[in-house]
């Protein structure tokens, strides 16, 4: 019974080690018929599947049922072996009775497929019902093949049988490929005979026809053999997710080189010294979806993460300026991004690469020099990846009459990536509000037979629409049909993936909520103690968001009454609430961790530097500094016990360890919530042996941007950690939600959320991130946490969008265009009253005398706003002696920032309390105290308020005289050398 367990077990463990493979060479109809271990019901199931997804889902649905059925019955796995031979699948048998081809052969046979993929075009061509008789009479396709392939071409005609022709002889083990050459020859198909082998028939030498190579470069060749020369030597597949969508032209030996394109196969003479070129190909699903855009029409391509929407997008560019320059016409192309780290992606990794060898392709963005030159830089490129905010500038420039600003006529065809944030607000909103006023205005110009202005093409692209919040169908399509208004899409553009589409596995693993939480009890009772204090009665579950919110409206009330002992009290409530959070999600070390920092860094505050008075502690300070001393080493403890950790770290281990043991080669991503949390687990994964013994190496990836206390990623950080999992230097990669849109994050074959559930349109992005074969999409949730919930919600979400879109697709063309026609009409009224508002507001602007500023801890009368000036509309600075006199700096490491014209290497502290005020700034060598306003109460005619931006002030502040405060310095100076 034991050996027999031991036999299924190894059994299984090959299906599952090849599943890979077996999904692309089993045809699932003909295997079904000869497995009878297997009921009716469960092959009624494998079978639909097939019908109504793929063959692919219906071979895992066989692969997954195989190793669910508890017991298997004897002799069914050489049942198994069998069916796959008498189905017609004997390559996929080979492999399951763990004899597959050597690796060379391999290898050889990948190839062979490869060249088919690549050649399908011309290949479909093909007189199909002689080369399918020939197949069949030479052993490559069955007697269902050849049936199949006839009522192919007599239902869908003579290419769609050639398709179904080439998808399943390349099934057969290998020996298929020259047995197919054979076949061609036979049945006079010279040209595509030549095209595979680039020779004709009888011919055995390397080049084409014209070229005579002396002895040296002769090569006896036989023609598969010399086809695979050519895969091998020129031809370096890179696989788009969507398919191979890209060809790399490479030469990998000395005396061969590229010389010319025939169709699509390269002929091969002697190197000479010219770089390849990068030739892109799309698959049919691709150009179904760019077709309106290559005529000249505003669309919107909505393809899967991972599917080659970019790719489509270089096409279509390429198409655009060549047809153009055919024209006589010029043309300009601007692709937009959300995020600066997309901009170097899309550049080196698309654009530039594919388009670098006939036009001028630059990238820009906010942290980049070539910034102050953005408009020479659009005048001398032909296509240019920047921000969309950097546009946007550029374009308000012209607008208020600068010269050196961008209008939209300069501009042919602008790309927008991620489409979906095209809504209120947004700067890609504001950049097509522009488009549609130009656009409605042209329509008035032309009714009076007046020149229009010409205004670009627009082509968006995104995963996902989303539903904006919908909870009805109705809603969720007028949604659509907004970003359809937005953009003045033509069509939305969705493409049948078919075969291509790769949808992970989904599982949902829930953590039992944890009977005991001895570390959370204490960190409630010290929460209690402060309540008692503060006088304070929360009306909510500590550790929730719920109590998060609570609390931060108490401190924001008790700072506009100047109570300082509830501010100051629920100030570390928050913290102590983080904690909470912090330790149902991570290790309760990390929880221990972050409150000990908060602490060291509050008592620093407290401590004045050389030379300066003590900074005063209130009594309610030092009752929160004594009662986390008293419960500091109780905590400690407590963090080191294992048997109290949460169930949901559980759960990530056990899966993290199965994914690691179960695949050949892990990929995979784990989001979270939190920076904290994407650095808490990612060193509690490399601290862990377990994981160190199986092959795990984790890093962390989080965003770019400083709203968080902790310390951001650099672009080029971001890009050093992508690099590294994209050259296998890391396996797995924890992240925060910066990876889930946008960025080129190389094919993993697992996906794990961590307690982390936002909208539809995030969960679609973190899901399309498992882009390999055969990979898993698991989400963590704790017991109760309401994240299983929340995802079930974004699922009936997504099932929702997509039955929008097809509403939106099937509507009447001219009823679309009227319904898209009324929402530009309302987003261009609600722009210009939110204009003329502005400008009111703007008028009514207020003297910056009217503002005063206090600490917020301590209220101590800081400022007027008379005092403050602006340096590029960005930096709010005091630069008063008396001010001076006020704070205390410190050095902050984590916040040096330094660029082109100014530098921040430090903080500003109250001298009297040690509250933060905000950073020192060397301004073109200027000691430039910058304030934070959110560190600041603010009194606006007698009334206190809580700012947390500086635009919330209806106030003029006056921008920085830079030559007068430089000529105050150096006199100051002269003084002081003179003393």
């Amino acid at each position: 019974r034991d050996s027999g367990l031991r036999y299924n077990t190894a059994n299984i463990s090959l299906i599952v080690d090849f599943r890979p493979r077996l999904r692309k060479l089993i045809e699932i109809e003909f295997v079904l018929d000869h497995l009878n271990f297997l009921d009716n019901d469960n092959k009624d199931l494998i079978r639909t599947k097939a019908r109504k997804e793929s063959n692919l889902k219906a071979v895992d649905l066989l692969i997954d049922t195989i190793i669910r059925i508890r017991p298997l019955p004897k002799g069914w796995f050489r049942e198994f072996v069998d069916a796959l031979s008498a189905g017609g699948c004997k390559h996929a048998a080979t492999y399951v009775e763990d004899s597959p081809p050597c690796p060379a052969l391999e290898a050889e046979n990948d190839n062979c497929v490869r060249l088919i993929e690549l050649l399908s075009p011309s290949l479909l061509g093909m007189k199909t019902t002689d080369v399918c008789w020939d197949c069949f009479s030479k052993g490559i396709l069955t007697m269902e093949d050849r049936e199949i392939v006839s009522t192919e071409c007599q239902n869908r005609g003579n290419m769609g049988g050639a398709r179904e022709l080439l998808r399943r002889i390349v099934r057969f083990p290998p020996g298929w490929f020259s047995t197919f050459l054979k076949a061609l020859q036979v049945t006079e198909h010279k040209d595509l005979y030549k095209e595979l082998t680039g020779e004709s028939p009888g011919d055995n030498l390397i080049g084409p026809p014209t070229w005579e190579p002396g002895p040296a470069n002769q090569k006896e060749i036989f023609p598969h053999k010399r086809a695979l020369l050519q895969t091998e030597i020129l031809l370096s597949f890179i696989s788009c997710p969507g398919g191979w969508s890209q060809t790399i032209l490479q030469v990998k030996k000395p005396d061969v080189a590229v010389l010319g394109w025939h169709g699509y196969m390269c002929c091969i003479a002697p190197a000479a010294e010219s770089p390849p070129k990068a030739v892109i190909v799309l698959r049919d699903y691709q150009m179904d979806v760019a077709r309106p855009a290559l005529e000249g029409k505003n669309i919107i391509i909505c393809l899967p993460t991972g599917s080659g929407k970019t790719r489509v997008a270089v096409y279509i560019t390429k198409e655009h300026l060549d047809s153009r320059r055919k024209e006589g016409r010029p043309g300009k192309v601007v692709v937009l991004v959300n995020k600066v780290p997309l901009v170097e992606q899309h550049y080196s990794t698309e654009f530039w690469k594919f388009l670098k060898n006939k036009y001028k392709v630059e990238r820009v963005s906010g942290d980049s020099q070539l910034k102050i030159s953005f408009t020479d830089i659009v005048q001398k490129n032909d296509i240019v990846i920047c921000t969309a905010q950097l546009l946007e500038n550029y374009l308000e420039r012209a607008h208020s009459g600068d010269d050196d600003g961008i209008k939209l006529s300069d501009l042919s065809l602008i790309v927008i990536d991620e489409c979906h944030h095209t809504q209120k607000g947004g700067v890609y909103n504001h950049i097509m509000i522009r488009y549609l006023k130009q656009k409605h205005k042209n329509a008035k110009l032309k009714k009076e037979q007046k020149d229009t202005v010409a205004i670009p093409q627009i082509l968006g692209l995104t995963a996902s629409p989303g539903v904006g919040g919908a909870k009805k169908i109705d809603k969720a399509e007028e949604h659509i049909l907004r970003i359809c208004a937005n953009l003045d899409a033509y069509k939305i553009m969705t493409g049948n993936l078919g075969e291509n589409k790769k949808e992970p596995h989904k599982r949902i693993a829930t953590a039992e909520e944890r009977k005991e939480d001895p570390f959370g009890d204490v960190l409630k009772g010290v929460m209690n103690a402060i309540h008692i204090h503060a006088e304070l009665n929360p009306t909510c579950d500590l550790g929730t968001q719920n109590y998060e919110q609570w609390v931060v409206q108490k401190e924001q009330n008790a700072a506009k009454e100047e109570n300082q002992k509830v501010r100051v009290c629920a100030e570390h409530l928050r913290q102590y609430n983080e904690a909470l959070y912090l330790g149902k999600t991570i290790r309760m070390w990390d929880a221990f961790s972050f409150l000990d920092k908060y602490f060291d860094e509050e008592l620093k505050k407290k401590v004045a530097p050389e030379d300066e008075e003590a900074i005063i502690k209130t009594d309610t300070e030092r009752f929160l500094f004594t009662l986390f001393k008293d419960s500091k080493v109780k905590l400690q403890e407590l963090a080191k016990l294992p048997q109290y950790e949460n169930n949901s770290l559980a759960k990530l281990r056990t899966k993290i360890l199965h994914e690691f043991t179960s695949r050949e080669k892990a990929r995979g991503i784990i989001f979270t919530k939190t920076r904290r949390s994407a650095i808490a687990l990612a060193q509690w994964v490399q601290e862990n042996s377990k994981f160190e013994e199986v092959g795990v190496k984790a890093c962390h990836v989080i965003g770019g941007g400083g709203q968080s206390v902790v310390k951001p990623m650099t672009a080029a950080e971001q890009r050093d950690v992508l690099n590294k999992f994209q050259n296998a230097e890391i396996n797995l990669l924890i992240a925060t939600t910066v990876a889930e849109e946008g960025l080129d994050i190389a094919a993993c074959n697992f996906v794990i959320r961590y307690e982390l559930v936002t909208n539809e349109i995030a969960m679609i992005q973190a899901r399309g991130r498992g882009r390999a074969e055969d990979s898993s999409y698991t989400l963590v949730a704790g017991e109760g946490s309401g994240v299983a919930e929340r995802e079930s919600v974004n699922e009936y979400r997504e099932k929702m969008m997509s039955k929008a879109i097809d509403k939106v697709k099937k509507l009447d063309q001219e009823e679309y265009e009227k319904r898209i026609k009324e929402f530009q009409i309302q987003a261009i009224m609600e722009e210009r009253v939110r204009t003329t508002k502005k400008k009111q507001k703007g008028m009514k602007k207020e003297s910056p005398s009217k503002v005063k500023f206090s600490c917020r801890s301590c209220n101590k009368p800081v400022c007027s706003g008379e005092d403050v000036e602006i340096i590029e509309n960005m930096h709010r600075v005091n630069v008063t002696p008396q001010f001076k006199e006020l704070f205390i700096q410190r050095e902050n490491t984590s916040l040096v920032k330094r660029l082109l014209d100014y530098e921040t290497n430090g903080f500003i502290a109250c001298k009297d309390c040690g509250q933060r005020w905000g950073s020192m700034m060397l301004y073109r060598g200027i000691e430039c105290p910058c304030l934070h306003v959110k560190n600041f109460l603010v009194t606006y005619d007698e009334k206190r308020k809580n700012v947390n931006k500086w635009s919330e002030l209806g106030i003029q502040l006056p921008a920085f005289d830079y030559a007068e405060h430089a000529r105050s310095v150096a006199e100051s100076s002269e003084d002081e050398e003179s003393m």
